[in-house]
């Protein structure tokens, strides 16, 4: 009697190991296979925003960088929010700040402009911590039009050529005409090859950009 429930308690093992077994192979083979690979395009398209990301959204330089009209700067005077805040600057250059009115911002850098907000606060605060910072850059910018993956308009915030903008709008679609660019500045025109450029040729059309330059790609 106990030898006939040891062979079926055998034989229930057996079965239920056999029952399961693909469930179990199953969840191993998902567990070894990893996350699902990545398609080439995915991982071209992702690099590409991730470039747009880092060269058109690129950090504003407080040392370098000369503000403007409509630009918006961020005044922080620590632990006096009631002075602290966004701030836009007025096509004549100047902003307006509490306690000490009007101030010029516009054709200075940011750390100038923590300068003389420091000492014009220094009358009505003891030692002012300032910092300024430029959160949305309205004033340089340029525009890319046409044949281009990404057109549309783009901010000035340092130097940059022609190739560079092209770069940032994405480049050249496949059937532009990619050997009659044109640069359009006010009256001005000024031609671009982007395939002689590519290749080391002709460098001096690739000229660096000016607020309110627009590149057409035909």
């Amino acid at each position: 009697m106990f030898r006939r429930l040891l062979q079926c308690s055998t034989i229930a093992v057996c079965f239920v190991s056999i029952l399961f077994a693909p469930f179990s192979w199953a969840a191993q083979e998902k567990q070894e296979s990893g996350p699902p690979a990545v398609s080439p395009a995915a991982a071209a398209a992702k690099a590409a925003n991730d470039e747009l990301r880092k060269q058109a959204g690129e950090p504003v330089d407080p040392n370098t960088y000369i503000i403007g009209s409509e630009d918006i700067l961020r005044v922080m005077v620590w632990e006096n929010p009631n002075v602290s805040g966004p701030v836009t600057v007025r096509p004549d250059g100047m902003i307006t700040l509490p306690l000490i009115n009007d101030l010029k911002a516009g054709g200075i850098t940011p750390i100038r402009l923590k300068e003389l907000v420091t000492k014009a606060y220094e009358e009505f605060i003891i030692k002012p911590e300032v910092t300024i910072s430029v959160m949305a850059v309205n004033s340089k910018f340029y525009y890319v039009s046409g044949e281009v993956n990404r057109p549309g308009q783009y901010p000035l915030v340092t130097a940059k050529t022609v190739l560079q903008a092209l770069s940032i709008a994405g480049g050249p679609r496949e059937f532009a005409d990619k050997k009659h660019i044109l640069i359009i500045r006010g009256s001005k025109k000024f031609k671009f090859n982007y395939n002689d450029v590519l290749k080391g040729k002709n460098l001096q059309q690739n000229i660096y950009l000016e607020s309110g330059d627009m590149i057409n790609v035909p």
